[in-house]
């Protein structure tokens, strides 16, 4: 209870003064003219990741050997993100989801192995985005040179964290991931595809219009802020990235905070869909109960 309520805290704390330095009347503006179309957009594309990561979770728990079916995956998925996005810590829905399919996969281990190892999947992408696009803006800017230099020395370090991972994941690892390589891959990149262009159509929403390439390197690095376990899923540590990476490629600080603000916006409606199997489960239940 107390940790929830000190995340509450920097979450009001951090986006408060992230507001206040990027101008609180000229973001409201911006936001009172979001066009809702943009918006609704952001949302379908969040809310068809969320389908996208529950096949992942069944792709990877089938290779561990606990299969489940589709569409309870899928529901499964809408809760976890539901927790997920209001709960701080932002990965409570994760861990409400293992212990909701400990009963179906065999108890805790399987269960937890196929939630980390999915969500595992899906930072990975997301990392090598951000640092694809980190390594193109250094390269532009300050010669190749440097940014190969950024690409291999990250490289060094990941093949140094694999060394040391524990063998038992490394081998969980691979029997997700080795045997569905080609299907795991595509998965994670259909996910953060529909991630970037959730970011891309919020700044839209907004008037913020962003050139692919430009895109490719500030969307990634503000999606990344969203692991720090500092707030509520990201919010205000997301709005104060944005306001100092994407006045790097031309967008105004009040811009960049009111496009991370849509997004954060579109992922709470995405979110909410949860609480549609939540209800038809729930119905399910007193369905049951009532009959003889």
């Amino acid at each position: 209870m107390r940790a929830w309520l000190w995340r509450m805290i920097a979450t009001l704390a951090v986006l408060t003064a992230v507001i206040w330095l990027a101008g609180p009347t000229l973001l409201l503006e911006r936001l009172a003219t979001a066009q809702i179309g943009w918006i609704a957009l952001a949302g379908l594309l969040l809310v068809l990741q969320i389908w996208l990561s529950a096949l992942r979770w069944q792709v990877t728990a089938q290779a561990l050997g606990t299969p489940v079916p589709l569409g309870w995956a899928v529901a499964e998925y809408h809760l976890s993100v539901l927790g997920n996005t209001l709960l701080p810590g932002g990965v409570l829905g994760d861990l409400g989801r293992a212990a909701r399919a400990r009963g179906a996969m065999g108890g805790w281990r399987p269960a937890a192995a196929s939630v980390v190892l999915e969500r595992l999947a899906g930072q990975i992408a997301l990392l090598l985005a951000g640092l694809a696009g980190l390594c193109w803006w250094l390269g532009v800017r300050h010669g190749m040179p440097v940014g190969l230099a950024i690409g291999f020395g990250s490289a060094a370090c990941s093949v140094m964290l694999v060394r040391f991972t524990p063998r038992r994941w490394r081998a969980l690892a691979y029997r997700a991931w080795g045997a569905q390589m080609t299907v795991q891959v595509g998965l994670s990149a259909a996910v953060l595809a529909c991630n970037l262009l959730g970011v891309w159509a919020a700044a839209r929403a907004v008037g913020v219009v962003l050139d692919p390439v430009d895109a490719l390197f500030v969307i990634p690095l503000t999606l990344l802020a969203m692991l720090v376990p500092l707030t509520v899923n990201g919010w205000g540590v997301r709005e104060g990235l944005a306001a100092g990476v994407w006045p790097l490629v031309g967008v105004t600080a009040t811009e960049a905070v009111a496009a991370s603000v849509a997004f954060g916006l579109s992922a709470i409606v995405a979110a909410l869909s949860g609480l549609v199997p939540l209800a038809l489960r729930l119905m399910g239940a007193r369905r049951d109960r009532v009959q003889p």
